[in-house]
């Protein structure tokens, strides 16, 4: 079933009390004849108890099924994807994901409910 993909500001800083995250940019990798949607960013550990660290990651809401077609007037774009459940797609992927962005992490979007539009933070709209 097709997801929608609210997109997000770019550069924006995202502090919480552990640390923060910043969504660098936007990629759509080759799959075959078809592309996926891979959000690339960073995250940093650097206010946590337990001392410092960060690591680059991307987020694939799923294969593209429109780009940036849709959203409120006035509001951020939205995608439809179809999201990537099948493992080793997933695993096929996060190799080549991994490899071709330098991100250390690769985590694929769940699918969502009927009606439900998901935002990247998990939040539901």
């Amino acid at each position: 079933m097709p997801s929608r993909y609210v997109h997000h500001d770019l550069g924006e800083e995202v502090r919480a009390i552990g640390g923060s995250y910043t969504l660098l940019k936007e990629v759509l990798v080759p799959d075959g004849d078809r592309q996926v949607l891979a959000v690339v960013g960073v995250g940093v550990f650097d206010t946590s108890c337990c001392g410092a660290g960060g690591c680059a990651y991307a987020l694939v809401p799923g294969h593209v099924l429109a780009l940036r077609t849709a959203g409120p007037p006035g509001g951020p774009p939205q995608s439809l994807v179809e999201p990537i459940t099948d493992a080793a797609t997933r695993k096929r992927l996060a190799a080549v994901i991994r490899r071709s962005l330098t991100v250390q992490d690769v985590r694929f979007l769940p699918p969502q409910e009927a009606g439900e539009t998901r935002t990247i933070s998990g939040g539901t709209q």
